[in-house]
């Protein structure tokens, strides 16, 4: 086994601890997922929005996005309105309700990343942040950067 094999599966190990724990904390309090939240997120963060720059950014497929802002839509969040330029393809926009449900939400995923990164020393969080940016960066611009392999 390479060194590289326990790394990543620290690595994935912590990353679904992290997500379930700010994922239950977050659907306790809010009664959002940690999955919706990141969409509203996104929907708020990328000026016009469409499914096809969540797919980009999650690496998901674009069924599965689809699904996801259905969801949204549903829960009265989100609204699908029509592209300016492009009568095919929809432009994603936060509710206020949306709004609100973000706005309320931020400060639970934050207090929770705290307190479970809280035994790290701050310097060291810096640089796993930094490697892990460099990883991501690498990652999206290589060979395999699109696929959406497993799902």
């Amino acid at each position: 086994m390479s060194h590289i094999t326990p790394i990543f599966a620290d690595l994935v190990r912590v990353e679904t601890r992290l997500y379930n724990a700010v994922g239950a904390r977050l659907r306790a309090e809010q009664g959002l997922g940690l999955g919706q939240f990141e969409l509203l997120e996104i929907i708020d963060r990328v000026p016009g929005c469409r499914v096809l720059d969540i797919v980009g950014e999650l690496a998901i497929t674009v069924g599965a996005v689809s699904k996801a802002v259905d969801r949204l839509v549903t829960a009265g969040w989100c609204l699908r309105v029509a592209h300016p330029q492009d009568r095919r393809s929809s432009v994603l926009r936060l509710t206020s309700a949306g709004e609100e449900q973000l706005s309320a939400s931020r400060p639970i995923v934050e207090s929770e990343l705290i307190s479970l990164t809280a035994a790290v020393p701050p310097e060291d969080l810096a640089r796993i942040a930094s490697t892990l940016a460099i990883l991501r960066a690498t990652l999206e611009a290589g060979p395999t950067a699109g696929r959406d392999e497993g799902t």
